[in-house]
């Protein structure tokens, strides 16, 4: 399996060049050139595997240059026990139509450990297989809950260093705890004064930059990315949209080949991405539902055909979703546009330099067909959060709960009682506040820890050990700089 990419038909290299680099140095993102194709006997012999077989026999032909002992090597080091558990996710029936594809029992918490904890094994197999010498430097942009996951997978990973840039302001408290108590000698964290797109934008002009590349060269280092722009971080989330699918096999929610709908709240696109190229695979799915917040920059562009960043930035109680810019909407338009880079090139520059671009009627009825879109204001999240709860018993956070609005949206409009899988996407502990008032919470706390424990009285929803752990922790990276600083900041914290 050879990767191109999406900027370039010239690019042709094999998986672990594609994950090493993490984006092509014309500034595309890695694509297979082909995708594998499983039937429904392939899903059938899913049944009797766990997890980590499962994720064998997805990822095997995605990474087709990685030996079986490397790959299985990768896979169990992953999800292994003692950060999953006995099973890395968990399929919540919530009624007779709606499933919770829980995806955040990993250790920061959050559905990003799904994929950061396997990437740095990724890395690390492809920097041997590519006899690579110097030291890559992970860089990433977070929203939130991508910034800690990476942190954790890649803290005190030999021939590795990860610098993470978040939003000062744009982020939950236990976000922000998480990601700066981080420990580990290889790992460095600092704040931006502006909003995510700040800091994507950021690490990709860092990313294109020559003379910092240059720069970083002569400390026998290299830049790569852990953000979903990195394609070993893209391909582990397919999996788990395979696994959903045969636990409702399983528990005879539904026969094999009956299409379900996935309903995934999202920002870069990434999460809802995957469950696409699930689709693509032979994962049988009728509809994609992509559920956005206040910034509902794919909700215009999926009903719309036009993509228009020039808008009102809403800082929202769903901060992972706070973006405007969404990266991997680039690959889904690669592939639409049936792998025409130039085609391509000409939306993205357009982007670049109108901050918009439009598709066209017959490209946008394409995407209408497979995908719905619609979001959640925060009245709607809160409210939902609050309806959950009281009619199934069931938590969920306030990404989530825009998915499971954006679906009842979707069933009123179109009458479709599919069975759906609603990608959960956080632990709601890390949103207490915002979860806290959905339930009618009235008082103010100025302590983020007795907000867990006030929640727990509420909802008696286990707390996470890593979160309440954070109250003790050493507070180690405080600095806070202007976006216009941040390539300084790159090059002084390697």
């Amino acid at each position: 399996m050879n990767y191109t990419s999406t900027r370039s038909k010239q690019v042709k290299i094999p998986s672990a060049q594609a994950i090493k680099t993490g984006i092509s140095s014309e500034g595309g993102l890695f694509v297979p050139e082909t995708l594998p194709a499983f039937s429904s006997s392939d899903i059938s012999d899913m049944l009797s595997m766990n997890y980590n077989q499962m994720a064998f026999k997805v990822l095997r032909p995605l990474l087709s240059d990685f030996t079986d002992a490397e790959l299985e090597a990768c896979v169990n080091n992953a999800y292994a026990v003692e950060k999953f558990g006995d099973e890395p996710i968990k399929t919540i029936k919530i009624n007779d139509n709606d499933f919770a594809l829980e995806l955040w029992h990993g250790p920061t918490c959050a559905f990003k450990d799904m994929a950061l904890q396997i990437l740095p094994h990724f890395i690390v197999t492809a920097l041997k297989k590519t006899n690579e010498q110097r030291t890559a430097v992970i860089l990433v942009a977070t929203s939130g809950d991508t910034g800690k996951a990476a942190l954790e997978g890649f803290a005190d990973v030999d021939g590795a260093q990860i610098t993470v840039f978040y939003p000062a302001d744009g982020v939950s408290t236990m976000q922000k705890l998480q990601m700066i108590t981080q420990e580990g000698e290889n790992v460095a964290v600092c704040g931006i004064k502006g909003n995510f797109d700040d800091c994507q934008n950021g690490v990709k002009a860092i990313f294109t930059d020559e003379s910092i590349k240059d720069e970083l060269n002569t400390k026998n280092k290299f830049f790569s990315s852990a953000n979903s722009i990195n394609w070993g971080r893209l391909a582990p989330q397919i999996v788990y949209y395979f696994a959903a699918y045969c636990d409702l096999l399983k528990n005879g929610e539904i026969v094999n080949g009956e299409k379900i709908n996935i309903a995934v709240p999202t920002g870069n696109f990434g999460n809802i991405l995957a469950a696409y190229y699930a689709k693509k695979m032979g994962l049988p799915v009728n509809k994609l539902i992509c559920a956005s917040n206040m910034n509902n920059v794919l909700t215009d562009f999926i009903n719309t055909g036009v993509y228009d960043k020039n808008r009102t930035f809403y800082t929202t109680a769903s901060p992972s979703m706070d973006i405007l810019i969404s990266s991997n909407l680039e690959r889904l338009l690669f592939d639409v546009l049936d792998q025409d880079s130039e085609k391509l090139i000409c939306l993205m520059d357009d982007l670049k330099e109108n901050g918009k671009y439009t598709i066209g009627e017959n490209l946008q009825n394409t995407l209408s067909d497979i995908f719905y879109g619609a979001y959640a204001s925060e009245q709607q999240t809160l409210d939902t959060i609050k309806k959950i709860f009281n009619n199934y018993n069931y938590l969920c956070d306030t990404h989530t709960a825009v998915a499971f609005n954006v679906l009842e949206n979707y069933r009123e409009s179109t009458k479709d009682t599919t069975k759906t899988i609603v990608a959960s996407t956080a632990n709601p502990y890390k949103f207490s506040e915002a979860v806290l008032q959905a339930l009618g919470v009235d008082e103010k706390y100025d302590d983020e820890f007795k907000m867990l424990d006030k929640l727990f009285e509420k909802s008696k929803l286990e707390i996470p050990q890593s979160l309440i752990e954070l109250k003790s922790k050493k507070i180690r990276f405080d600095k806070v700089c202007e976006k216009a600083q941040m390539n300084d900041e790159a090059l002084r914290m390697v």
